[in-house]
């Protein structure tokens, strides 16, 4: 007999075997990870956020040399800030100073442009690698890179936090919608509002946006076995994006005090700050984000911020301590395991499939209509 496979549109269209998408993490996919994926049936995908484009193709020809099927490459797309003089960094660099101290560093440096890699370049490299997908994160594509990409036959995708959002990704052409729920970990993909006034949850998001734009909806957010998984798809998402559920992997680039802590995570031990990079993300609460929480907590806009902090998470990593680290983490993030990316995948989709057929032997019975009082 066949084995029971779960496919939806979306997953038909991008020649998957389960629609599953890994989340594309800046720093923690690495080839090995997103090729893992990608062989167990799923999509993976490389966070390129912080890459030259060199480094695009350098991870992209190691992906392809561990597997043939389908990627995604995702890139940052926030508007670049004007530079911050450095006459005018000196309170962020002085409320940092104590904890490069802690770690016998020196103080931070100031941080100057370019902030971070030039987008036109990165996408000039997506059009020649081509990709099976590309998305975007933090704000819209142009309408012509859009139009350039899917020339080049790539499937194009944009994350959004709320229904207009998404109708402007519908605007713009692109082919499928990341519905980012508020449990999501890392940085907050709001474009259109302030972000901490687009914290809907998945489950409310993916309806929404369901009802709101014709593109598929991919959910991401909470998201961290296959009973989220079923749940997401009954509430009429095409596919599942899960990021969190994949740091613990042995192929991720996370170091071992970013896997302990998730898997030693109880509960929701989650909080947003913008201190680590100057805008919203959502990470475990450890020294840092308890002593950066007030909001007169001195910091540079995004990236800038990200420089001025980025020796600081280094050396906390390095020194095998969790306290200075982004540990970026979702509200379900006691549900991590530590297993290989495939056989994640794997088990995902063996537990989405239970799940549904669990669905589907319930019955609904009738009760005797109850009055109040007896």
């Amino acid at each position: 007999m066949d084995a029971v496979r779960l496919t939806t549109p979306l997953s038909e269209r991008l020649a998957l075997e389960v629609p599953i998408f890994q989340a594309p993490m800046a720093s923690v996919t690495t080839p090995g990870l997103a090729a893992a994926v990608a062989n167990a049936g799923g999509l993976g995908a490389l966070g390129c956020a912080n890459m030259q484009p060199d480094v695009v193709r350098r991870d992209v020809a190691a992906l392809r040399a561990l597997s043939r099927r389908p990627f995604q490459l995702n890139f940052f797309v926030a508007p670049t800030p004007d530079p911050v003089p450095v006459s005018a960094q000196g309170a962020a660099i002085d409320a940092l100073a104590r904890y490069y101290r802690e770690l016998g560093l020196p103080p931070p440096e100031p941080a100057v442009t370019p902030y971070a890699p030039d987008l036109d370049a990165q996408l000039d490299a997506a059009l020649e690698l081509r990709p099976a997908v590309v998305t975007c994160h933090l704000n819209e594509l142009p309408a012509a890179r859009i139009a350039a990409l899917h020339a080049a036959g790539i499937i194009v995708g944009g994350s959004a936090t709320c229904v207009a959002e998404a109708k402007r990704l519908q605007e713009l052409g692109m082919d499928f919608v990341v519905a980012q729920g508020g449990e999501a970990g890392g940085h907050r993909g709001t474009w259109t509002r302030d972000p901490q006034t687009a914290l809907t949850g998945t489950l409310a998001l993916v309806r929404l946006l369901v009802r709101a734009v014709d593109l598929p909806i991919v959910a991401a957010g909470g998201i961290m076995d296959g009973t989220a998984i079923a749940a997401v798809l009954a509430l009429g998402a095409q596919a599942a994006q899960l990021g969190t559920a994949f740091i613990p992997c042995p192929e991720s680039a996370a170091t071992e005090a970013y896997r302990a802590a998730l898997l030693g995570a109880a509960e929701d031990e989650t909080s947003l700050t913008d201190k680590f990079t100057g805008k919203p993300a959502r990470g475990l609460r450890n020294r840092y984000l308890r002593e950066t929480a007030r909001g007169d907590f001195p910091r540079l806009p995004f990236p800038a911020q990200s420089h001025l902090t980025a020796k600081l998470r280094a050396a906390s990593g390095q020194a095998g301590s969790p306290e200075f680290m982004a540990l970026w983490a979702g509200q379900a993030v006691a549900l991590s395991r530590r297993l290989p990316a495939g056989e994640l995948v794997r088990e995902l989709e063996r537990e989405t499939l239970e799940t549904i057929d669990r669905l589907g032997q319930m019955r609904v019975s009738s009760t005797p209509e109850r009055r109040h009082g007896t």
